[in-house]
């Protein structure tokens, strides 16, 4: 692997995931474009905990690519090691339940399956990143 500096790795791999999962909002909503229905919820509910939910979602990782180019400090390395592990469990559990739902968008299981192999190496690289801080604090005062 190229030996980029790891914020930098962390950062595209987040905007990737971030890209990906918009996509896969938008890979939902087609349908509309092209005269068909989309599946809706069965009774008009308060959409708003949902929408701060998905807020918070696009939101942690946003602040994750600002907090790593920014500090080296060793517990941001270790918060944002565990973040990357919630997202992975989140996504392992996303595409589990687009598993579930028939008939199956087989177009959504391979995107949602690429979203858990980038958040894998999200997982490795941050691991890698926080390993360094810990095997050799003098690092987190030298350049990153």
């Amino acid at each position: 692997m190229k030996t980029a500096k790891y914020p930098e790795k962390i950062a595209a791999l987040w905007t990737t995931f971030l890209l990906g999962t918009l996509f896969h909002t938008q890979l939902g909503l087609m349908p509309l474009f092209h005269g068909q229905s989309i599946v809706e919820s069965h009774q008009t509910s308060n959409l708003d905990p949902i929408f701060w939910g998905m807020l918070l979602f696009f939101l942690l990782p946003m602040l994750a690519i600002i907090g790593v180019n920014f500090s080296e400090s060793r517990s941001l390395r270790k918060a944002h090691f565990w973040l990357t592990i919630l997202y992975s469990v989140l996504n392992l559990a996303h595409l589990i339940a687009d598993l579930l739902v028939r008939p199956i968008a087989w177009y959504q299981i391979a995107l949602m399956a690429i979203l858990l192999i980038i958040g894998l190496i999200l997982n490795l690289v941050s691991y890698q990143w926080l390993r360094l801080a810990i095997a050799n604090p003098r690092h987190l005062s030298e350049s990153h």
